[in-house]
């Protein structure tokens, strides 16, 4: 046999291994894919955990602002501008936890969250802008402005709340 027709047999063989060992490479990169989607995959109760702590969160750095907008505390400008910040970054926190795998769960969210999205979706739009107002607001010392947009903040929480809360 020739060197040419021996090599053409060997090479056939390893292609048959090598197109073998793809098919089984190929198969484990799939299988490996899948699984960790299936494990990525958050529970309907974790989400609902995270959700609620953000918003916990936001109600944390949001209500010393309130008692200042409303006279009941002194307005200190360096309080405001920092949870300000602290708002912005906590706005943009709870609503992938809002998924429809969780409206089953027992969590204080209205059905209207999961049908009325467009309406929930414009609410979210809103509350982040006017955060996005109330850090630029804070950065001055103007305590009037500051005040009237933390109301305006507080506004849109109450707006969200009252469509799709339940009430307490």
């Amino acid at each position: 046999m020739s060197f040419h027709g021996r090599y053409s047999t060997e090479a056939k063989g390893e292609d048959f291994m090598n197109k073998k060992l793809f098919s089984v490479a190929l198969a484990l990169i799939l299988g490996a894919v899948i699984a960790l989607q299936a494990f990525g995959q958050a529970k309907p109760e974790v989400l609902v955990r995270q959700r609620q702590a953000a918003m916990t969160l936001m109600g944390k750095y949001f209500g010393p602002l309130a008692a200042m907008a409303q006279g009941r505390v002194p307005y200190e400008s360096n309080v405001v501008a920092r949870n300000a910040g602290y708002l912005d970054a906590l706005s943009k926190m709870p609503w992938d936890g809002f998924d429809p795998i969780t409206k089953n769960q027992k969590a204080g969210a209205l059905p209207a969250v999961f049908t009325e999205t467009a309406k929930f979706k414009e609410i979210q739009d809103r509350l982040k802008s006017e955060i996005g107002r109330l850090v630029s607001v804070s950065n001055g010392n103007d305590e009037a402005a500051g005040k009237a947009q933390i109301n305006a903040v507080g506004k849109t929480c109450g707006n969200c709340h009252d469509s799709f809360r339940e009430k307490k």
